[in-house]
């Protein structure tokens, strides 16, 4: 892979973490967070698509590699949601 398919790759995964991140509506963090979280994101959702049984409609292939980007979104969703669950502090009745 040379340094331009890389940075494609970032480029794509940061894109699929933002709109991730828009879509739960909370904000971890600014543009290495969004590459991240599209990774991750990328991982967890072919996770559930495999085992859901599901195919993914839009795979990009950049260079050698491909990338599921329809699947990024919708586990860097869940990832989000699950991080701000966890992240968020519990109210107290006063």
């Amino acid at each position: 892979m040379d340094p331009i398919e890389l940075l494609v790759l970032l480029l794509i995964a940061g894109i699929c973490g933002a709109v991730g991140q828009a879509i739960s509506g909370y904000t971890l963090g600014g543009l290495l967070v969004s590459v991240g979280l599209g990774f991750i994101g990328a991982l967890i959702g072919l996770w559930m698509a495999r085992g859901l049984k599901l195919y993914e409609p839009l795979m990009l292939k950049v260079g050698s590699s491909e990338f599921p980007v329809v699947w990024s979104i919708v586990g860097s969703t869940v990832f989000v949601i699950l991080i701000a669950l966890i992240r968020r502090p519990a109210v107290t009745a006063n």
